[in-house]
């Protein structure tokens, strides 16, 4: 009597998935602990802003009494108030929040370069500028005064356009010495829009929140190791060492991620229906079985978003990899394009725009509803800068920008997010893809949601393996 054939598609798919199976399993252990603790401190930094504003919700939330006060108003209310030289203003869309005036304090110069360089800006600024009689209202004197007190006067006179827009123009084509380094955000002095009270600077506050969060962020990219001032390993800083090791578990848990996907897929395809429920009245192994199988493949893709871009921040190989592949990269040792900025034209007895007027210029451009937050020019011939983000449950976190010259309310440029590639779009969003923000609330919902499961994954895996080999041992 003849032996019956064995199916040699299936017996190369057993030892297929076995492979896979073999790689989930030990990535995992080896990997596990780093992953809990990873995701455990991702899943609660999802909602790091909310927190913060939350713990100083009268800085961002206020009553709503009326009508709104004019933003130019606002910036005249703030200016005794701000130690620095106002930058801008963000004006919420939605009722009930807080206007926030942006302004710079002094940079420290580096080596006396920044200072020496912005000096020398200003000293050929105001060479090419004079004082304008234009006439305004009171009040828009105050609010230009506000407006212009961190530059020169921006009303030249038509007399020295051309050398002005020359001079512009050629200081705008070199980036400042020592520029290389990271951006400085401003801060911020927040105004109830509806009595004109200033409420205070919130980075000023430390709280409990604030400092919690700190520290999730410290233990999510470094471990904590950022704290240890004694190098552990020669040569090597703290912080890279923490990073490394983070890098390398998330690494580890990519590569779970796509070996569990394979590895889902039954022996026998007739039961691939079981792969997506989890069976509650069975016994506790199978429960657990289903969580860490069934929940995982419903939160594939998130957990996908977030170990792909993780690595991004610790490795630069990866980095630059991930640049290269979207487009984005830039080496730094390249001779750099030289780029001319576009300039505002100076127009004989033309005031800069208010508050409102660019607010008014911007809608223009980008019609729907949004928050605006508007960089003023730096001198007479500078732009303004504005970016733009739609509101909504659903609404794309990403922003647009327009460069505005600051006296007609002219687009000179625009970066339309929507308007870029795919590819372009990708690469410039791997902060948001990793965190969540990227369609407002109803993405970091789903963040969150997928990030506890990330974080129930090595346990419920290593629950599976130890009943696995309790088994053996019983069978043994």
């Amino acid at each position: 009597m003849s032996k019956p054939r064995r199916n040699k598609d299936n017996t190369s798919w057993v030892k297929i998935r076995k492979f896979f199976n073999d790689i989930h399993l030990w990535g995992g252990l080896v990997s596990g602990i780093i992953v809990f603790i990873v995701c455990l401190t991702g899943t609660i930094y999802v909602y790091n802003t909310e927190f913060r504003e939350a713990a100083l919700s009268e800085y961002y939330q206020v009553e709503k009494k009326g009508e709104r006060l004019s933003p130019d108003y606002l910036l005249a209310l703030a200016k005794p108030a701000i130690e620095g030289n106002i930058a801008g203003i963000k004006v919420p869309f939605y009722e009930g929040k807080a206007t926030a005036i942006l302004y710079n304090t002094e940079p420290k110069a580096k080596d006396g370069e920044r200072a020496d360089w912005k000096k020398k800006q200003e000293q050929e600024a105001s060479k090419a500028t004079v004082k304008s009689d234009s006439i305004v209202s009171e009040p828009r004197q105050a609010t230009q005064s506000v407006a212009h007190q961190h530059g020169v006067h921006r009303e030249a006179q038509a007399a020295t356009k051309g050398d002005a827009v020359a001079k512009a123009q050629a200081s705008r084509q070199v980036s400042p010495a020592g520029g290389g380094g990271r951006r400085r955000f401003p801060n911020q002095m927040m105004v109830d829009p509806y009595t004109g009270d200033v409420l205070g600077d919130p980075s000023k506050v430390k709280t409990k929140t604030a400092e919690f969060m700190g520290k999730m962020f410290g233990l999510h990219r470094w471990l904590l190791l950022n704290e240890i001032e004694e190098p552990i390993i020669n040569g090597v800083e703290n912080r890279k060492l923490g990073s490394w090791i983070t890098g390398t578990a998330t690494l580890l848990f990519l590569l779970g991620v796509l070996t569990g996907l394979v590895i889902w897929f039954p022996k026998k395809m007739r039961a691939w229906r079981n792969g997506f429920k989890i069976r509650w009245t069975a016994n506790w192994k199978r429960v657990n079985h289903d969580l860490h199988n069934t929940l995982g493949l419903y939160t594939w893709i998130i957990l996908f978003l977030m170990a792909v871009t993780g690595p991004f921040w610790s490795f630069e190989w990866y980095r630059e990899g991930w640049q290269k592949t979207w487009g984005t990269y830039q080496n730094r040792n390249a001779p750099r394009e030289e780029k001319i900025e576009p300039v505002s034209k100076l127009i004989y007895g033309k005031r800069a725009m208010t508050v409102e007027e660019t607010i008014l210029a911007v809608n223009t451009a980008l019609s729907y509803d949004g928050d605006i937050t508007i960089n003023f020019a730096s001198d007479s011939t500078g732009t303004v800068s504005v970016t733009k983000n739609k509101v909504g449950f659903f609404a794309p976190s990403a922003s647009d920008r327009l460069v505005l010259d600051q006296y007609t309310g002219e687009v000179l440029e625009k970066d339309i997010f929507r308007e870029k590639s795919i590819r372009n779009q990708i690469g410039s969003s791997v902060k948001a893809l990793h965190i969540g923000d990227v369609y407002g609330p109803f993405s970091k919902l789903l963040y969150f949601i997928s990030c506890l499961v990330a974080t129930s994954l090595p346990v419920t895996g290593v629950l599976i393996w130890v009943n696995k080999m309790k088994k053996k041992n019983k069978k043994r």
